[in-house]
């Protein structure tokens, strides 16, 4: 009598399910992809944006457009898809299924990490390959990986917030708008020390705000202390997870 795959294997299994789906939509390619690789490029090659005394125009843009992808992959790519499987009733399936939810979550969970490593190599290829960047004297490619998780941990979680507690229509909707907000608010294309007054001030608790802060400093942009983004990146996941967890549904 066949015994059901043990969790690790099926976990791994269901991640390159995930990967796979992820590759079949256009749509996510262009949110995760296309539009931080594009996003780089463009800025990189044109003087709009204001960039910071002794710092390029790459320098300035390579930490923005590594949030993005983060942003784009757990907030907007999994929470839509997300909300989308629960109202067509696959999540309870699968949830039901000897993978079990914990699996599930896990797999979802490690496909965003691997899709994120993927986009920030590329974006990091393009920085070095096409602008001649290099990191800084203070880079750190610990602290880039920390960065990486504690940034999927929060976006991750809110993505999984909302597809777990609103209608699929209502989470495309929000996921698409915080996105912009955090594109215009989050230090991603203009740092949040140049916004208004009052605009600054919220940016600096956002957490697309202290992700980009956070990867300036690892990849030695800046000179700050990397212990004040960290921090709010860990706030914001704790919350984040702590409300999926006590309001996500699963059908």
């Amino acid at each position: 009598m066949s015994r059901p795959a043990p969790l690790p294997r099926a976990t791994i299994v269901q991640t390159a399910m995930e990967l796979r789906l992820t590759a079949r939509r256009g749509e996510n390619l262009l949110a995760v992809v296309v539009i931080p690789a594009v996003v780089l490029v463009f800025f990189a090659s044109v003087d709009v944006l204001p960039v910071p005394a002794g710092s390029t125009r790459v320098e300035a843009l390579l930490p923005g457009t590594m949030a993005l992808a983060i942003i784009a992959t757990g907030l907007v790519n999994l929470g839509i898809a997300t909300a989308y499987e629960r109202t067509y009733g696959v999540l309870k399936r699968l949830g039901g299924s000897p993978l079990g939810r914990s699996g599930l979550i896990a797999a979802k969970l490690l496909a965003v990490l691997v899709i994120e490593t993927l986009v920030v190599v590329i974006l990091v290829l393009l920085a070095a390959g096409v602008f001649g960047w290099r990191p800084g004297d203070g880079a750190s490619l610990i602290g880039v990986a920390a960065t990486v998780v504690l940034g999927t941990a929060a976006f991750a979680g809110l993505g999984l917030a909302m597809a777990g507690a609103l209608r699929a229509e209502a989470t495309l909707a929000l996921a698409n708008g915080l996105f912009l907000a955090f594109l215009l608010l989050g230090g991603t294309l203009v740092a949040a020390d140049r916004l208004p007054g009052p605009l600054a001030a919220i940016a600096t608790v956002l957490p697309a705000s202290a992700l980009t802060e956070a990867f300036r400093i690892t990849l030695g942009t800046s000179d700050g202390s990397l212990a004040g983004p960290l921090a709010v990146l860990a706030a914001w996941a704790a919350a984040a997870i702590l409300i999926a967890v006590r309001t996500f549904r699963w059908d």
